[in-house]
């Protein structure tokens, strides 16, 4: 039966429009992702992802088999698609784990390691209907010829292949958060897993990305920048737009607009006593006359993240409860960055915060003493943690860890004082949060985000020297603050 297309475009057959939709020229490649021919301003000769080379990935490859022990097996799953409606896909994001060994950017994939044969890659077949609708998708070819796989296979041959590897591997290592039952479902996986010889790749993916090759820092420190510059922008539009829905499209608009691909997290604008929400999401008040806005966001430029939060008054004047508690949370913030070293661990840095905190809330009256049980009500949340393709990166790493050169990590402290509490009334429904991205170097620390202010009077004179936007403009009821 013909489809609408073949019925419209009588004197063109199927397989022509595929290829006039798959690419506009025949010069240049389409393999589903950026590369150095179809993308020169992103990339270059070399490079599989903007700023990490093919070597880099196999290198990559050749140190995760050095962890895994002799005779194991590697299974690592492309994230799969995930629907928002029957016909409508969320925004796709590769699985980090399968991103930082093969380099590939699309669903469907699986990439298999072992020490007999480096990486086979089993890669999606698509159908000419299927590039009509969705575009060129790479596959066995590319898998060999740019992700430089050892060996690759359609997918489809994965259920002849796959079930003899598992077979002969003592033991198997998988991504379980992206796991499929393509090959979950096998009957060799299943007496694995039954026998115990299933266990988490993360143990060792986690310890490789931990840290950060001299590529990755530039490409952190480049996702660090835009979000800076994001922000800065919307903290200068905020006076004449004091709405958390608009200071969250406004964020997301300079990351994009800077080359960011997507926003690391859904932005976290809380005016108010919102900011005492620690994730709030809603974003869908107007920040009140005289409120502090919290804005925690993050970009991602390449498979990198940042993630960095701000707090500040969108009228241009900190009250003096607000100066109080901000100051107090501002010192705490500088003093655990200059505990960043090599040797060091987050939770040292954590405690160190703990006890300047606790001390800090029972001279401001919010404590009765510094061993009150109320202060984990205040401050629930750890001092930072590790940043790199995820927000909450390498997760199976433990915060006592020494830290080492190229490891990046948060400095975040806080204090989320609820609307109702037993304290100074003064204090009541404000949220503080200052966080900052910072590497670990081999002399000390370098703060990724140092060029968006955070002093209370480089704040005040932004806010009243370059604020942007003006209110002739701006809808009645999101009319600019003058406090």
């Amino acid at each position: 039966m013909r489809t609408l297309v073949q019925k419209l475009l009588p004197r063109t057959t199927f397989k022509q429009v595929v290829a006039f939709r798959t690419y506009c020229t025949d010069k240049i490649l389409d393999i589903g992702q950026p590369t150095a021919a179809s993308h020169p301003e992103l990339m270059k000769e070399g490079e599989i992802t903007p700023g990490i080379t093919a070597e880099e990935y196999i290198t990559r490859r050749k140190r995760l088999l050095e962890l895994l022990p002799e005779d194991s097996l590697a299974i690592i799953a492309a994230a799969p698609v995930k629907m928002m409606t029957d016909v409508v896909p969320y925004t796709f994001r590769q699985d980090s784990d399968y991103l930082y060994v093969t380099g590939c950017l699309q669903p469907g994939g699986l990439a298999v390691l072992s020490h007999d044969f480096g990486l086979c890659m089993f890669m999606p077949e698509t159908k000419p209907y299927d590039v009509l609708w969705n575009g060129k998708i790479a596959g066995v070819d590319e898998a060999l010829e740019f992700f430089k796989a050892d060996e690759a296979y359609p997918l489809r041959k994965m259920r002849e292949i796959l079930p003899d590897i598992i077979r002969r591997s003592s033991k198997l290592f998988h991504n379980s958060i992206t796991a499929s039952p393509a090959y979950v479902d096998l009957e060799a996986f299943q007496k694995a897993a039954e026998n115990g010889q299933v266990k988490n790749i993360s143990l060792f993916t986690h310890e490789l990305r931990l840290t950060k090759s001299t590529a990755e820092m530039k490409l952190m420190k480049e996702s660090a920048s835009i979000a800076c510059q994001a922000l800065l922008q919307t903290m200068m539009h905020s006076k004449t737009y004091p709405h958390e829905s608009l200071l969250s499209a406004k964020v997301e608009y300079e990351c994009r607009m800077r080359g960011a691909q997507r926003m690391a997290y859904n932005p976290v604008v809380g005016g108010g006593c919102n900011g005492s929400v620690i994730h709030y999401s809603r974003n869908d008040q107007k920040v009140k006359e005289g409120d502090l806005v919290l804005m925690d966001i993050g970009c991602e430029l390449h498979g990198y993240v940042s993630d960095l939060t701000r707090t500040w008054p969108p009228c241009g004047k900190f009250s003096a409860a607000q100066e109080e508690l901000y100051e107090l949370i501002l010192l705490t913030n500088k003093e655990c960055i200059k505990l960043c070293k090599p040797g060091a661990s987050i939770q040292h840095i954590h405690n160190y915060a703990t006890k300047m905190l606790r001390e800090g809330f029972k001279e401001l009256g919010i404590l009765k003493n510094s061993k009150s049980d109320l202060f984990h009500h205040l401050n629930p949340t750890s001092i930072g943690h590790y940043l790199g393709m995820d927000v909450h990166d390498c997760t199976r790493v433990g915060y006592d860890r020494p830290l080492k050169p190229g490891v990046v990590i948060t400095i975040e402290p806080g204090v989320y004082i609820p609307s109702i509490f037993q304290g100074p009334e003064r204090f009541a429904g404000i949220g503080i949060r200052i966080e900052d991205e910072v590497l670990i170097t081999e002399s000390g620390y370098e703060v990724l985000t140092g060029s968006i202010p955070k002093e209370i009077n480089q704040i005040e004179s932004l806010l009243n020297n370059f604020c942007f936007g003006s209110t002739m403009h701006a809808p009645n009821f999101m009319k600019a603050s003058t406090c």
